[in-house]
């Protein structure tokens, strides 16, 4: 299978779903965003639907954290099971990351404080009110807090995270392509999710990857971000 294909096969698979039905797509300005927009884009988040997001890195796929057919959806377009798929939770700030993981080192507290907002992935030990369809083996889950103003001002109205995953445009087996057009994106998944936030070109190069489980902070992915200890 050629590096094209993976993606071509699970877009066909998941229109099957959803070939009558085209995404609503908000235009938002990336640094004034308008707040009747943003109204819009919550309350489709809470009434069940999935959708394409901006961030401080690469786009995004994501619905709210207990959106328990949302979270299906998206693994069906993905062609993963939940407990398999890399899910991130798009946090407003660091005490919603801390109502979901348990107790941080006071060392790499302050590491992760001096980091948000920003294009950071920080793996930490998930506690008892992570749902559980996105547990993983490990008891893990990466948390972000974006710096960007459209999530920001999403995030904001929301009583959840958002749980997410990047969107990719090539999978093979060397490295990973992304998004940076949002009009390739439109093409793409017109037919395949609900609605689309477009806030603009994305970033080539994802977030940063930190593992914050152990003693001491590893870099499991150099990203967009770079690391200040």
């Amino acid at each position: 299978m050629g590096p094209g294909d993976w993606l071509s096969k699970s877009l066909e698979f998941a229109t099957l779903f959803n070939k009558f039905n085209l995404m609503t797509i908000w235009e938002i300005h990336p640094v004034n965003p308008d707040q009747r927009k943003i109204n819009q884009v919550v309350q489709a988040i809470e009434t069940g639907q999935i959708g394409i997001f901006p961030t401080d890195s690469v786009y995004g796929l994501a619905c709210l954290a207990n959106n328990r057919h949302g979270i299906e959806r998206i693994c069906q377009i993905k062609h993963v099971k939940p407990e398999k798929e890399l899910f991130s939770l798009l946090c407003r700030d660091i005490q919603q990351v801390s109502a979901f993981t348990r107790q941080i080192d006071n060392a790499i507290f302050r590491v992760i404080r001096r980091h948000v907002p920003g294009p950071y992935t920080f793996i930490l030990n998930a506690n008892s009110e992570l749902p559980k369809i996105i547990k993983n083996r490990k008891g893990t889950i990466g948390m972000r807090v974006p710096n960007n103003a459209i999530l920001q001002a999403i995030l904001a109205q929301l009583s959840l995270p958002l749980i997410t995953t990047s969107v990719k445009q090539n999978v093979d087996e060397d490295w990973d392509t992304y998004y940076v057009d949002p009009y390739d994106l439109r093409m793409d998944y017109e037919h395949v999710v609900d609605f689309m936030v477009d806030g603009g070109p994305g970033n080539a190069e994802a977030s940063t990857v930190l593992d914050c489980t152990g003693d001491a902070i590893q870099v499991i992915r150099q990203g967009i971000g770079v690391l200040d200890l």
